[in-house]
């Protein structure tokens, strides 16, 4: 998949992104480094250290750098969005996906940039 192709897949057909499919497109046009991130607010605050929660570290830079929309981001992260946490809303699992619910944009802050293109 292109990167135009998911970014279009995540506009126009959200409950078809795959969490592995948005890894490969990062890793084919971005550059990672791991870097220290929050995420939510209160009791909700995730706060991840370097090289923790990679996957919603990309993902979060990925959205940011592509300015998607708090619903878009969480498409991104494909079954574990739709199943672990849409399916489970008083579960515990996930809770940088459950913090960006509830929090949105306006709680992650990364240390440093997580992504840089290739």
């Amino acid at each position: 998949m292109t990167l135009s192709e998911l970014l279009e897949q995540i506009r126009q057909q959200p409950e078809l992104v795959e969490f592995e499919a948005v890894m490969a497109v990062i890793a084919d046009h971005y550059h990672y480094t791991p870097t220290r991130f929050v995420n939510g607010r209160g009791s909700l605050c995730q706060i991840n250290e370097a090289g923790t929660n990679e996957g919603s570290c990309k993902i979060f830079a990925f959205a940011q750098i592509h300015d998607l929309s708090p619903q878009e981001t969480l498409a991104c992260f494909g079954r574990f969005y739709r199943d672990d946490v849409l399916k489970e809303p008083n579960g515990s699992s996930h809770g940088n996906i459950r913090a960006f619910m509830i929090s949105g944009w306006k709680s992650v802050a990364f240390d440093e940039p997580a992504l840089i293109t290739k």
